[in-house]
């Protein structure tokens, strides 16, 4: 239990992934499941920052005319990760809702099921 109250960031990760994976796998309806596709995002983003952020130590930018250690700062890594993430993550919602828009269109519903039942009975046609 102790860990987990030094942790609670990886704490909370774990806990939106979880409310993330539930929601894709139980909601009908297309819109709904993006969001949880949305918040699994947002929980490894978290876990990357939380796992790559270093107590007392600072950003990796050098000014001139210092000595540069490594044990000074924090590895950029996981923040670059977790930006290139979060730009791939709202390119592939936005793509995801105009799938889902033309979805709408064409079959009339969001849900899920009765999609696939429409798109079989325009395959047997």
């Amino acid at each position: 239990m102790s860990n987990l109250m030094t942790n609670y960031y990886e704490a909370a990760a774990v806990i939106l992934f979880g409310i993330g994976f539930m929601n894709l796998l139980l909601a009908k309806n297309l819109i709904k499941k993006f969001i949880g596709l949305n918040i699994m995002d947002t929980a490894v983003y978290l876990f990357l920052a939380a796992k790559g952020y270093i107590t007392a130590r600072a950003a990796p930018i050098i000014a001139q005319g210092t000595a540069a250690r490594v044990e000074d700062y924090i590895n950029p890594v996981p923040s670059g990760l977790v930006l290139t993430g979060i730009v791939v993550s709202v390119s592939v919602t936005a793509f995801s809702l105009a799938l889902v828009q033309r979805l709408y269109k064409h079959y009339g519903s969001l849900d899920l099921d009765e999609i696939m039942k429409k798109a079989k009975k325009e395959e047997k046609v």
